[in-house]
């Protein structure tokens, strides 16, 4: 199978969860159960780490509804005989939601962003499990970054090349922040002078107004080849002599943009 009919697989297999780790492994398992269950289930974990791909595993005929969406949620629950509630524990309602599920029949595979319990959600949800954030999953990241690579290649055009020199994965939302982080990148990687240009004045279009707009945004230019430069050159000696800069004014422009050059 080709890069291409793989990734076309993935879109509509909802399996497709990666399960490199332990962790991730032993979700899969719970889910796969839980497939061939009629109970309840309530599925706890971060923003991006899988729980609404893990739920409509479990039920993939089910229609996805946010908990915030409460008016929606009710009408569905008179009417449909599964369903998916994302985000459980923002639901403005709570007790009536619980109260809604509880009257009628339909199966419910809901999640929640945070672990949280009271007597309804016990009685109501006889499964509960947690995914676990990406930064305990480690073995999860590296299948992960490859797979945003081909979507990438898929989304852009291209091969699914995609250069991990110096690619600190940013797991601050967990997948959602990674994927975010593999497609600029990615995009990033072959981008032309001309095209970058046309970035920062996209960028900066909107943004000038003010008679002191020329130094206030001179850190957008400064800062990234600074940051290059250490990285590159390993001193700062070094490195104005390549820029062709006083040190003491490296120095100094190191210090102005110390807010941006924190660890370099």
């Amino acid at each position: 199978m080709d890069v291409v009919e793989q990734v076309a697989a993935a879109a509509v297999d909802v399996t497709n969860f990666i399960t490199a780790s332990d962790a991730s492994s032993k979700a899969f398992k719970t889910a796969s159960l839980l497939k061939t269950l009629t109970v309840n289930a309530l599925i706890m974990g971060e923003e991006g780490v899988g729980k609404r791909s893990l739920a409509s595993y479990i039920l993939p005929d089910a229609s996805v509804i946010d908990a915030s969406n409460f008016e929606e949620l009710l009408l569905a629950l008179e009417s449909a005989n599964e369903i998916i509630i994302t985000n459980i524990d923002t639901s403005p309602n709570l007790t009536r939601l619980m109260n809604a599920i509880s009257i009628t029949s339909v199966r419910v595979v809901a999640t929640a962003k945070q672990f949280f319990s009271n007597e309804l959600i016990d009685e109501l949800f006889s499964v509960k499990f947690d995914i676990p954030p990406l930064s305990e999953r480690e073995a999860d990241i590296i299948p992960l970054v490859k797979r945003f690579a081909i979507e990438a290649s898929l989304l852009f055009g291209g091969s699914d090349r995609f250069n991990t020199k110096n690619f600190k994965p940013d797991l601050s939302h967990n997948a959602s922040s990674l994927r975010r982080q593999v497609m600029i990148s990615y995009l990033l990687q072959d981008i032309k002078d001309t095209e970058l240009m046309d970035i920062m004045e996209n960028y900066l279009a909107p943004k000038l107004g003010s008679n002191s707009d020329y130094r206030k945004f001179l850190y957008l230019y400064e800062t990234p080849i600074i940051r290059a430069g250490l990285k590159k050159f390993k001193s700062q000696l070094q490195l104005s002599d390549r820029l062709g800069l006083n040190r003491n004014t490296l120095r100094k422009k190191i210090a102005d943009n110390k807010e941006y050059l924190q660890g370099e």
